[in-house]
């Protein structure tokens, strides 16, 4: 259920209100693997009617799913907007639509919410990524990656290829066969063009 308020229950108090708003309702695409919703959205919130508007006030709190993107480990961050205001017009080119005297505050809701999502999610702010390997070197695959001897031989081979075409491309004037010259490359670019000089 959207979060509404009624018009006519405003004319003589604010009203104030509190509860969870479901993820659902929300209806927060992020387009971003790296962050999700994990729980419903808690409000409490005061609402005002002025002369052509609502003014919203209170709290807003939810819970992210997050994916770092340094290191890809998987974590939860919650999100408090804390005196939390809104303005929303009742007239002009931008008043929200009232229907039955009732007003879909969620639009509001989602778009403030979105603008405080995370960007880059870290787990941390001193993470250092993934492990870093020396060229022509792979990672030795831990316990339970599925990973086989088979493949990353087959990634070896892949990249030893790669090695021996960009030897092969840019030259190395220090060797004569594609070995040589992949070795003493390194198979980087820049090493290439440093042999060069």
């Amino acid at each position: 259920m959207p979060l509404t308020v009624n018009l006519r229950h405003l004319e003589a108090h604010n009203l104030r209100l509190q509860g969870e708003l479901p993820i659902a309702e929300l209806d927060i695409d992020t387009r971003d693997e790296m962050i999700e919703m994990a729980a419903p959205l808690e409000y409490d919130l005061e609402v005002e009617k002025l002369e052509h508007s609502l003014l919203l006030q209170g709290d807003l709190r939810v819970r992210l799913h997050c994916k770092c993107v340094r290191c890809l480990k998987e974590f939860e961050s919650r999100l408090d907007l804390r005196d939390w205001a809104c303005h929303v017009p009742l007239e002009g080119e931008e008043a929200a639509p009232v229907i039955n005297d009732l007003v879909d505050l969620t639009p509001f809701v989602r778009e403030d919410i979105l603008l405080e999502f995370p960007q880059h999610p870290l787990c941390d702010r001193e993470c250092r990524g993934l492990p870093k390997t020396e060229p022509g070197k792979t990672i030795k695959p831990s316990a339970g990656t599925g990973q086989t001897e088979a493949s990353s031989s087959a990634l070896g081979r892949i990249e030893q290829t790669e090695i021996l075409e960009l030897a092969t491309i840019y030259g190395c004037p220090q060797s004569e066969s594609h070995q040589e010259a992949a070795s003493a490359c390194a198979g980087l670019t820049t090493a290439c063009c440093a042999c060069r000089n």
